[in-house]
């Protein structure tokens, strides 16, 4: 079967979580978690947590396996920590969860960052998995990052992902 007729037998509504990583922001503030948000509700998804918690490896660590086992969205968003100041430990707290790797997000990330900033996009280690029966993007905090992650990679394949995630 080919990936259009995968993508027509796709679900049209996936559960989405979103966790923001920052020493800085607080849910008020945090914007690129409020744009995913509503994006994906207005598409149509299910969001079912929504979060911001500091950038320490041990809680990032913590708060995404309870949200894989207790919560057990199809689809998890992280945004922020995905630099390399010594602040940034996102990578390094999901990676070693991964039970398979999404090894073409990061590349095909930095790609399409390399068109809209330029070398800049060499900073980014923007990363994807599977953990349980949770895929997990990791993607930088901002807005325009996730914007670009989301409109150009995730959200088409929301549906698709769901689908195989269930082994169709």
């Amino acid at each position: 079967m080919g990936t259009h007729a995968h993508k027509q037998d796709a679900p049209r509504q996936v559960s989405i979580a979103i966790l923001t990583l920052s020493t800085t922001r607080s849910i008020r503030d945090d914007t690129g978690g409020h744009w995913i948000k509503e994006t994906a509700k207005e598409l149509g998804h299910n969001v079912v947590y929504h979060r911001v918690i500091p950038d320490d490896a041990a809680a990032i660590t913590m708060t995404v396996r309870e949200i894989v086992e207790t919560i057990t969205p199809e689809i998890l968003l992280m945004t922020g920590g995905t630099g390399i100041t010594p602040h940034d430990v996102t990578i390094e707290a999901v990676s070693p969860l991964f039970a398979k790797k999404l090894t073409a997000f990061g590349p095909l990330f930095a790609q399409l960052s390399m068109q809209e900033i330029g070398s800049a996009a060499i900073l980014s280690r923007a990363t994807a998995g599977l953990i349980g029966s949770t895929i997990v993007f990791c993607m930088p905090g901002s807005l325009d990052a996730c914007k670009l992650a989301c409109t150009r990679l995730i959200f088409p394949e929301l549906g698709h992902l769901a689908k195989h995630l269930k082994g169709a």
